[in-house]
C-alpha cells in the first residue's frame, strides 16, 4: 500500500470509519411495531406475515427465521428480532411499520401486614388479626373472580402467602399457561397462582446463555422481589408472620387475598453484577408478557418497572404494552421510579397509567444508639443480631481505612477498603453515599468490626430504609450521623452500643413522602400531572424467596419466608390490589374510571391531621405525592369519575405528536390541547397569560345529586370554573364543565419550570370529589 504523504488523510479516514462500519454490520435486537392485529388470523399466519418482513431485508429464508426472537400474536403487531442498524432503516421505510424500536435494557428499581391496615382496609385488634373492612373486602367478595398480572422476577409458589386452600376454581375466561422450567412445573400453579411465564430471549440475545447458577430459567423467582411484589397485591391471609425472627409481627395479607395471580418473568440477574444491585428487565421481553398477559385475559397489570432515563411514549415498550392493554380494559398501574429527591425524575408517566409514588406507614425498627457521653440517638434497623451489653469502641470509616483507599470515597465502607487489624472488635460509622447499604455491612464484618452504624446522605431527609444487615447494625439520618462524627471527633476514646431493635407502631407523623420517590413533573408530557398516587413503600414486610437471603448478599446465607423492603416497587402492588378490588365490585368501569377513583378519593393529610410532608418535614406537593395518600375504601364510592377511552388517549398522543402508534387513526388537522385530557388532575406548563380547559365528570354515586364546586388556587393564579353547580338526575348522566386559569401579573417574576400547586373539589355534602392542579408561567 503506498502510504505516501498524499494518500495517508484518505488512508487515516478508512481507519476511522472502520469502527463505524463494523457497527453498522453488528446484529442488535430490534422491536418492529405494526400496531393492533386485525381480522381473523392464526398465531401461524401472524408469525408467517413477520417472517415476510424479516424475508425482504435478509439474504436467506433461513437468515430470517433464525433472526426472530418474538412474534407478538394477541393483542400487539409486531416482532423483535435480530437485525443491524441498515435492516433495521429499511424496516421503518415500509408503509406499514409504525416505529422500529432498538431494545433497551431497563434496571427496575426497588421500585405487609401493617400498610392495609393503615390505609384503612384492614383494622387490627389485639391477638385476633385483621378485622376486616366489609364494605370494600366483602363487597368485592376479596377480588375473588379477578385476575393480577405481574411482570417482575417470577415467585417462590410454596410461600404459604400463595396458598389456594379453600378457593374456587377460576374464572373460565382465563386463557394461559403454567410454564415448565428449572425447579418450576404445573403443579406450582394452583387456583391462587392460575398462570405462569417466562420471557428471556432478549436478555440471552444481549448476554448469552442465561447461568443458572444466577437465575431459574423458568418462572421461579430467585431474586425475591417479584414474590413480595405479588403477595403485596394478594397474598393470602397468613397469621403470626414476621421477618427475621420477631419483626412487624402480625397477620400477612396482601389487599385482594382471593384474587388469581398471573406471573410474568420479564426481569433477570445480571451477569457480574451482585443481586443485591437489581435485575434487568429488557422492552422487548415486557413487551412480548404483555402480549400475553392481554390475550390470557389479565383484569389488571401490576408492573414495578421502571427507567432512569424517560423515552416517548412510543419508544417505551411498558407504555406501548400498556396502551394496548387498556383497550382491553385492563388497568395498568406502574411505579414511578426511585430517582428521587430530584424533580423531573418520573418514570412510566403515559395518561393511560396509573402512576404511584412511595410513602411511610406508621412503623419504625427502632434501634437507638448510645454514645459514651449518654446521648442516644435514633436509629433503625431489622437486623437480628445482638451485641452484649456493654460499650464498645467507636471509629469512622475513614480512620481505619487501607492506604491506598481515596479521600473523597474514605467514609464510604466500599468493598476491601477498611483495614482488619484497624477495624477487629470495633463498631463502625460509614456514610452512605457510594455503594449498596448491605455491602456496607458485609465490609465492616469482613475487616472484623463487631457491629456498625449506617449515616444516611443528606437527600434522605428523615427517612430510614430498615435494613437487614449481617452483623448488629443500626441505620441514622444525615444529621444524627454528623452528630455521632462530631463526637468521635471529640474524644480520645469515642465509645457507644447499639440497643436491640424493636417495632414500633403508631409513629407520627405518617405517611410521609420518601426521599427516594421519584417526583414530577413528567419530562415526557408536562400536560399530565404525574405521579397520580402515592401508597406505602417503605420498610413494607411480603414474601420473600427462599432462594434468595434478606440482603441479596452473596455472602448471605440465611433463608427467610417475610422480608422487608423499600421502594415504588412496594406501593405500585398497594394500587394494583386497590385496583382489582375496584374492579370486582364496578367490572362495568373502565380504566379511567378506576384510576379516577383512587385520584379523587385520596388524603391529603397524615396522622396529626396536618398535611402530608416530606422526609425532611416541609410540606410535601403534588409532584411527589400526586393527588395524595391513596384510601381504598373512598374510592370504592368517589360520586364522580372522570372517564377516558382509548380515542381520547389517540387524541391526546396526536397532541403532544405522536401519530404512529395505531395505523387506523388518522390525527386530525387540529388537534385538541394537550391538557384537555379528561384527567382527573390538572397539570398546565407554561402558562401564557390565560388558558381554559374542558373536563367531564359522570355520576356514580346518588341517582339524584348536586354537587357545588370549592377551588384553591395555586398561589398568583386565578382559577375560575364554569358552571359551578352540576345537577345530576340519574346514574351514568354526564356533565362537561370548563376550567379557566389567569396568571397573575405578580407571577412574571416566578422562577423557570417553578410550578405553584392547588385543587379543585366538586362536593354534594358526601362526597369530596377532589383534584390538584399544577401550573407553570411561561
Amino acid at each position: 500500500m503506498d502510504l505516501t504523504v498524499k494518500n495517508f488523510p484518505i488512508f487515516l479516514l478508512v481507519l476511522l470509519l472502520l469502527p463505524l462500519l463494523a457497527s453498522c454490520n453488528e446484529k442488535q435486537v430490534y422491536i418492529v411495531y405494526l400496531g393492533e392485529h386485525s381480522g381473523e388470523k392464526t398465531y401461524n399466519e401472524i408469525e408467517e406475515n413477520h417472517h415476510s418482513y424479516l424475508f425482504s431485508v435478509k439474504e436467506t429464508v433461513e437468515d430470517a427465521k433464525s433472526s426472530l426472537i418474538y412474534s407478538y400474536k394477541s393483542s400487539i403487531n409486531g416482532f423483535a428480532a435480530l437485525l443491524t442498524p441498515d435492516e433495521a432503516f429499511k424496516l421503518s421505510e415500509i408503509e406499514e411499520v409504525l416505529s422500529v424500536l432498538r431494545s433497551q435494557s431497563t434496571k427496575y428499581s426497588l421500585q405487609t401486614t401493617r400498610s392495609w391496615e393503615f390505609s384503612g382496609l384492614q383494622q387490627l385488634q389485639g391477638s385476633k388479626g385483621f378485622q376486616l373492612k366489609e364494605d370494600l373486602l366483602l363487597k368485592s367478595r376479596y377480588g375473588q373472580n379477578v385476575i393480577v398480572g405481574m411482570l417482575d422476577s417470577g415467585v417462590w409458589p410454596e410461600s404459604k402467602s400463595f396458598s389456594d386452600e379453600g378457593m374456587r376454581p377460576y374464572p373460565s375466561s382465563w386463557k394461559g399457561i403454567c410454564q415448565s422450567g428449572d425447579a418450576f412445573n404445573s403443579s406450582n400453579c394452583n387456583k391462587k397462582i392460575i398462570g405462569a411465564r417466562y420471557y428471556i430471549k432478549g436478555y440471552e440475545a444481549h448476554y448469552g446463555p442465561l447461568n443458572r447458577t444466577l437465575d431459574y430459567r423458568s418462572p421461579r423467582d430467585k431474586d425475591g422481589h417479584g414474590t413480595h411484589t405479588a403477595s403485596t397485591v394478594g397474598g393470602r391471609r397468613v397469621q403470626n408472620v414476621s421477618a427475621l425472627g420477631g419483626f412487624a409481627r402480625g397477620t400477612a395479607s396482601g389487599g385482594a387475598s382471593l384474587i388469581r395471580l398471573a406471573i410474568y418473568k420479564v426481569c433477570w440477574a445480571m451477569p457480574g453484577r451482585g443481586k443485591e444491585e437489581g435485575n434487568t428487565c429488557f422492552m422487548e421481553d415486557m413487551l412480548a408478557a404483555m402480549d400475553d398477559a392481554i390475550g390470557d385475559g389479565v383484569d389488571v397489570l401490576s408492573i414495578s418497572i421502571g427507567r432512569k432515563d424517560p423515552v416517548s411514549f412510543n419508544e417505551d415498550g411498558i407504555a406501548i404494552g400498556a396502551l394496548h392493554a387498556i383497550k382491553k380494559n385492563i388497568v395498568v398501574a406502574c411505579s414511578a421510579g426511585n430517582f428521587g429527591p430530584e424533580p423531573a425524575t418520573l418514570s412510566n408517566t403515559a395518561p393511560w397509567i396509573i402512576t404511584v409514588g412511595a410513602s411511610s406507614i406508621d412503623r419504625k425498627f427502632l434501634a437507638p444508639i448510645v454514645l459514651g457521653n449518654g446521648m442516644k440517638i435514633e436509629g433503625q434497623t431489622v437486623t437480628p443480631y445482638k451485641m452484649e451489653k456493654k460499650m464498645y469502641q467507636l471509629v469512622y470509616a475513614a480512620q481505619i481505612v487501607n492506604a491506598d483507599v481515596p479521600k473523597n470515597i474514605s467514609g464510604q465502607c466500599l468493598p476491601g477498603s477498611l483495614s482488619p487489624n484497624a477495624a477487629k472488635g470495633k463498631i463502625v460509622l460509614c456514610l452512605h453515599w457510594n455503594g449498596t447499604r448491605v455491602g456496607k455491612g458485609w465490609e465492616v464484618k469482613r475487616a472484623g468490626g463487631i457491629g456498625f452504624i449506617l449515616g444516611d446522605s443528606r437527600t434522605s431527609g428523615a427517612e430510614l430504609v430498615a435494613d437487614a444487615h449481617i452483623l448488629p447494625a443500626t441505620g441514622v439520618n444525615y444529621k444524627n450521623a454528623l452528630k455521632i462524627l462530631n463526637y468521635i471527633h471529640s474524644t480520645k476514646t469515642p465509645m457507644a452500643y447499639i440497643v436491640p431493635a424493636t417495632t414500633e407502631l403508631e409513629s407520627k407523623p405518617a405517611p410521609f413522602m420518601a426521599s427516594f420517590t421519584s417526583r414530577g413533573p413528567s419530562t415526557v408530557s408536562p400536560n399530565i400531572l404525574k405521579p397520580d398516587i402515592t401508597a406505602p413503600g417503605l420498610n413494607i414486610l411480603a414474601a420473600w424467596s427462599e432462594a434468595s437471603s434478606p440482603t441479596k448478599l452473596d455472602q448471605d446465607h440465611r433463608v427467610v419466608k417475610y422480608n422487608i423492603l423499600s421502594g415504588t416497587s412496594m406501593s405500585c402492588p398497594h394500587i394494583g390490589a386497590t385496583s382489582a378490588l375496584l374492579k370486582a365490585i364496578h367490572p362495568s368501569w373502565s380504566s379511567a374510571a378506576i384510576r379516577s377513583a383512587l385520584i379523587t378519593s385520596a388524603e391529603l393529610n397524615n396522622n396529626l391531621g396536618k398535611p402530608i410532608t416530606d422526609a425532611f418535614g416541609k410540606p410535601a406537593d403534588p409532584f411527589q405525592f400526586g393527588s395524595g395518600h391513596f384510601r381504598p375504601t373512598k374510592a370504592a364510592d368517589p360520586g364522580l369519575v372522570y372517564d377516558a377511552s382509548y380515542m381520547d388517549y389517540l387524541l391526546f398522543l396526536c397532541s403532544i405528536g405522536i401519530k404512529n402508534l395505531d395505523s387506523s387513526f388518522k390525527c386530525p388537522i387540529k388537534p385538541p390541547f394537550p391538557s384537555n385530557l379528561n384527567y382527573p388532575s390538572l397539570a398546565i406548563p407554561k402558562l401564557n397569560g390565560t388558558s381554559t380547559v374542558e373536563r367531564r365528570v359522570t355520576n356514580v354515586g346518588s341517582s339524584k345529586s348536586v354537587y357545588f364546586v370549592k377551588v384553591k388556587p395555586p398561589p398568583g393564579f386565578s382559577v375560575k370554573v364554569s358552571p359551578s353547580i352540576l345537577f345530576f338526575n340519574h346514574i351514568g348522566q354526564r356533565k362537561t364543565f370548563t376550567i379557566t386559569v389567569k396568571a397573575n401579573k405578580v407571577n412574571k417574576g416566578m422562577g423557570k419550570d417553578k410550578y405553584a400547586f392547588g385543587w379543585y373539589t366538586w362536593f354534594d355534602g358526601i362526597h369530596n370529589v377532589q383534584s390538584p392542579i399544577a401550573v407553570s408561567v411561561a
